[in-house]
């Protein structure tokens, strides 16, 4: 059996069949937060396909948390049962349903790509005022954020919390904490953006201080679900968060009980010098994994079956995420099957497609 196809055991609740995970993709098409029809297919095409796990897209828990006004929400006990449906028909194709639980910060108030990805300023319509740990604006030409009192981060961290008991009634089984591509979690974990003199600025102790925090307040709220965190194992710019502090970082987290590091990079400052390539961030993965207990998720242009074969072959890591590739093809997973000879049942509706050696 090829090693992609292989089942892993996430923790004793939780057996993925295979190691193919459906990565956190935004679709900015929701209104006030709820899911809809197009959620309701696209996710559900790729449980069909045969992902392992699907983790949805960054879920604001606020509404200010969104980075626009068209991303998914879990802020008020009302989304909850508009989740039950989707988190239902993801299981009937024994995949298992995660949740990116995110706020954005000061990366936040933005328009919808297709339409004008920029940000949104306070006074205009669909924008709001964002927030920090700091008030660095990501761009010159954005609104300051308001930078967080210590109330104001209990808040937050409380807001994480209760958004992580919704989920759970909504049927997810893996609750994922976006602390990656410049949103708030990484915000307090930069030196770049964190500039604070208090308790949660200054030294790395202080600087993961929030995140540990937010960790803490869902691990108390879960029963038989899996944790795990998305984290930008670099910022790619001098005198920013580096490769060294996301491995002690992922030791912490470990002992704290996360399941896994969902390991990317970058999206903290505008002026960040990403050099992207083919395996661009595996040596991020293989760094955290070798050095942790974590099981750790490689993500980043991985496109082909052979590639994400080989990246487990070598132990650079014990998931795949993919992103973009999911998106051009749901079915990947099949399709990948074959070329890597692994005997995978296809629905049954589809069987007759099934390629005949």
């Amino acid at each position: 059996m090829a090693l992609l196809f292989e089942p892993i055991t996430i923790n004793e609740n939780i057996i993925l069949k295979n190691r193919i995970i459906m990565s956190p993709m935004c679709q900015y098409s929701s209104v006030d937060g709820y899911p809809n029809s197009w959620h309701t297919v696209h996710y559900t095409t790729r449980a069909v396909g045969g992902a392992g796990a699907i983790i949805l897209e960054a879920t604001a828990v606020s509404p200010e948390g969104r980075i626009s006004y068209g991303d998914l929400g879990i802020w008020k006990d009302d989304h909850i049962d508009s989740y039950n449906e989707l988190t239902e028909e993801i299981k009937k194709y024994n995949c298992v349903p995660g949740i990116q639980l995110a706020h954005a910060g000061r990366k936040a108030s933005c328009g919808k790509p297709w339409i004008n990805h920029h940000q949104i300023k306070p006074n205009e319509v669909n924008g709001w005022r964002t927030i920090s740990s700091s008030d660095l604006p990501f761009l010159e030409e954005d609104h300051p954020p308001h930078p967080l009192t210590v109330d104001e981060i209990k808040n937050v961290v409380l807001q994480f919390k209760v958004a992580a008991q919704r989920a759970i009634k909504a049927g997810f089984e893996i609750l994922e904490i976006h602390g990656a591509h410049g949103y708030l979690v990484h915000q307090f974990l930069s030196p770049l953006i964190n500039r604070r003199t208090d308790e949660y600025g200054g030294s790395f102790e202080n600087r993961i201080r929030f995140t540990l925090e937010v960790v803490e307040a869902i691990k108390s709220v879960i029963t038989t679900q899996s944790l795990w965190i998305r984290i930008s194992a670099t910022d790619w710019a001098e005198g920013g968060w580096s490769l060294e502090d996301s491995i002690k970082l992922s030791k912490i987290l470990q002992e704290k009980g996360v399941d896994l590091i969902d390991v990317s990079t970058g999206g903290g400052v505008s002026y960040q010098n990403i050099p992207v390539e083919k395996g661009y961030q595996l040596p991020f993965a293989e760094g955290i994994k070798k050095e942790s207990e974590c099981l750790v998720g490689a993500v980043g242009l991985i496109e082909t079956p052979l590639e994400a074969e080989e990246i487990l072959e070598n132990e650079q890591a014990d998931l795949i995420f993919l992103g973009r590739e999911l998106l051009r093809n749901p079915y990947f997973p099949m399709l990948a099957s074959e070329v890597l000879h692994a005997e995978v049942k296809w629905p049954n509706q589809y069987e007759r497609s099934k390629p005949r050696n």
